[in-house]
């Protein structure tokens, strides 16, 4: 089942395991925040978009009573990693891996019926930097084969009225986020700041728009993920169930 370089790694969660690429693109702590920051109610249908080597469904799974998960990857390497942890935890037919560019996912999930959409996208706009465009890494941190307003378009063609959509992203960005998420009939209704600790300025920010919703943001309290001795804040402990 594995191929060189990579190697089977326990996501700490009942029982659950990933395949990942130490040389590659490995998950980090933005993929569990954004897991755990869904609200996802019973037998919900969930989507995820640019589901990279599948953690988030595979936690929003190991949390939730999910009916179906679709995890959508342009990546044919990628997805079919995910695929492989699918497979490897029995999950292939409750967790879906679409092998699919995102802006064509609602050709192949019906319109207006999923009741979340979760997205950890690419960060960096296409004019942060020199890329190369066939790096895996560079794909999976840089607007190279999808922007953010195809994500929030994608999204918005999927979810049924009133429908979430939960996203992590970089504070730098979001002015266009609101812009585009609002043009798009998202409405932005919470946003939660992520900061490296206390004293230090936000380096993620972790939001939540419903479909045709009313306009009403709330700002939850921030997240600090280290104390100011350099260990993780007990917030984070709870998130990563590392406490008793």
């Amino acid at each position: 089942m594995l191929k060189e370089n990579e190697r089977i790694d326990d996501i700490e969660l009942k029982g659950l395991k990933i395949i990942q690429n130490k040389d590659g693109f490995c998950f980090g702590i933005d993929a569990v925040l954004i897991a755990n920051f869904c609200e996802i109610k019973k037998n919900a249908t969930v989507v995820d978009l640019g589901t990279g080597t599948g953690i988030i469904p595979l936690i929003l799974w190991g949390k939730n009573n999910i009916r179906k998960i679709y995890g959508i990857e342009v990546q044919k390497e990628v997805a079919e990693m995910a695929q492989r942890s699918m497979r490897l935890n029995n999950l292939e037919e409750q967790i879906e891996i679409l092998n699919i560019d995102l802006k064509d996912t609602d050709k192949y999930i019906k319109r207006d019926l999923v009741d979340v959409v979760v997205s950890n996208p690419p960060y960096m706009s296409s004019g942060d930097g020199i890329v190369n465009p066939s790096d895996k890494k560079a794909i999976s941190r840089h607007e190279i084969l999808c922007n953010l307003e195809d994500i929030i378009v994608s999204a918005k063609k999927i979810l049924k009225d009133n429908g979430k959509f939960f996203m992590i992203h970089r504070p730098h960005r979001l002015a266009d986020i609101v812009e585009l998420l609002r043009k798009h009939r998202l409405e932005p209704k919470t946003m939660k700041f992520v900061y490296p600790k206390m004293g230090k300025s936000p380096n993620m920010v972790l939001i939540k728009a419903s479909k045709f919703g009313n306009p009403e943001l709330k700002i939850k309290p921030p997240l600090y993920v280290y104390d100011q001795n350099g260990n993780y804040t007990k917030e984070i402990d709870e998130i990563y169930g590392r406490l008793d």
